[in-house]
């Protein structure tokens, strides 16, 4: 009896070491950073780009200025907004076609206050512009996985990760990809999350309307679906193994 007990934990070990290679062994981000080593890498601020929508609030010591552009109402939630066509334009009451695809947010607040100032001479004018509807979707092996929005002028993919729930440990780190649009077509690029090297990629800062996909690793792709059947997790394996442990100690004692 006792041989058979030793065989049927044998076996419950067994399955547990398979359960455990299962699992990725390392699932941490930018490897290979000693202490504060620093990577080269240039911050890029979101642009304006077509089909961004723009709120614009004007603000002057001239009323009448003021009251051609903006609503009647304290609360700056309720400013109109303005949507940047194929051309890269906005069409603004009094001025007209103003141009500001590829401009920062700053940028293209200051074009609108030169106009401003070209066209009325009022010198004191302070133009703020903010975007209203700048999101990301970062979808497959997150915790989140949908759209997000942004709130800031610069974002990163870590920060897009962040705002998704971070990576399950099934996420392949060294193969994440981004699809971006540029112009007509959609370009694709695959970052290794897993290397420092990641921060200097092109598409580290991500832009508006990017799509971030993170694929399964082997552990994920073991469990789909075979033949109708489900090959079990790590989870599965684990109570198969206490469950022949259990009752090994049962019969044979």
């Amino acid at each position: 009896m006792k041989k058979h007990t030793k065989y049927i934990a044998g076996l419950a070990g067994l399955l547990l070491l398979v359960a455990a290679c299962s699992t990725p062994k390392d699932i941490n981000y930018l490897q290979g950073l000693q202490g504060p080593e620093g990577i080269a890498n240039t911050p890029k601020t979101i642009t304006v780009q077509q089909g961004d929508r723009l709120s614009v609030f004007v603000k002057s010591k001239d009323n009448v200025l003021t009251e051609h552009f903006n609503i009647s109402l304290p609360n700056m939630q309720n400013v109109l907004t303005y949507t940047v066509d194929s051309k890269g334009e906005i069409d603004f009451p009094m001025l007209g076609k103003i141009r500001l695809a590829g401009l920062t947010r700053q940028e293209a607040a200051e074009r609108i206050k030169e106009r401003l100032v070209s066209e009325f001479g009022t010198k004191d004018v302070v133009v703020t512009l903010d975007f209203t509807n700048l999101r990301i979707s970062v979808l497959g092996e997150v915790n989140k996985p949908g759209t997000v929005s942004i709130d800031n002028d610069k974002i990163n993919i870590f920060e897009a990760l962040g705002k998704a729930g971070d990576m399950t440990i099934y996420g392949k780190r060294d193969s994440v990809m981004v699809v971006r649009q540029q112009g007509n077509e959609a370009k694709t690029y695959i970052l290794n999350l897993a290397s420092a090297q990641a921060v200097q990629s092109p598409v580290y800062y991500l832009q508006q309307n990017d799509i971030v996909y993170v694929p399964a690793n082997k552990t994920r792709q073991r469990q789909s679906t075979v033949n109708g059947n489900t090959i079990q997790s790590t989870s599965f394996w684990i109570s198969i193994a206490s469950l022949l442990t259990t009752v090994a100690v049962l019969v044979f004692k």
